[in-house]
């Protein structure tokens, strides 16, 4: 029989988890993106003052600018962020599924990723039909990558693909937020 205290740090640890977790696996991003993980590093992002949780609502009107990402971990280790849109162009025929927004490599932990080098630049959110899921996904590295041979092709990327070409193995932090195209206003 397990001590009360062991217990109640594995139920803690396990309920943490599962509620870091869950709205992933609620919004098809573990399964249609990534693999089931652990989270480990802090990740913060915010479209100005807009907050991003999971599964909240952004306009692409806030998203023009790259978001402003704070990343917890140790300043010895380096991280790699994806930011993908799985439902490219249409959540009901993805067929440019994944369409990647953003890839910026070697960012020291504790900082964010203009300490990093960008090897896709930023492109903004501009879901042209539905709601669209936007992922950010941040891996820690093994080692520094540098330079990446070729950037990737913005239509039909593959983040475990990714992933496994540049050795860089599970999530160790996701968000991801909807957006849907904004209604055009006409004046008379």
């Amino acid at each position: 029989m397990l001590p009360v205290s062991l217990f109640l740090h594995i139920f803690t640890v396990t309920f943490l988890m599962a509620s870091s977790v869950d709205p992933l696996v609620v919004g098809h991003v573990i399964g249609d993106v990534i693999d089931m993980f652990v989270p480990s590093v802090g990740m913060s992002v915010n479209f100005g003052s807009k907050h991003v949780t999971n599964g909240c609502n952004i306009k692409p009107s806030l998203t023009i600018n790259p978001p402003k990402v704070n990343l917890t971990g140790k300043m010895d280790n380096l991280y790699t962020l994806v930011m993908t849109d799985p439902d490219a162009p249409s959540p009901s025929e993805p067929s440019m599924r994944e369409y990647v927004h953003w890839i910026v490599v070697d960012i020291p932990g504790g900082t964010n990723p203009i300490r990093g080098k960008e090897i896709l630049p930023y492109m903004c959110p501009r879901p042209p039909l539905g709601i669209h899921r936007f992922i950010l996904v941040l891996f820690e590295q093994k080692t520094p990558l540098g330079f990446v041979n070729q950037p990737p092709c913005r239509a039909n990327f593959n983040t475990r693909f990714f992933s496994g070409q540049l050795n860089l193995g599970l999530p160790v932090a996701t968000v991801f937020f909807n957006s849907q195209r904004e209604p055009v206003i006409r004046r008379r």
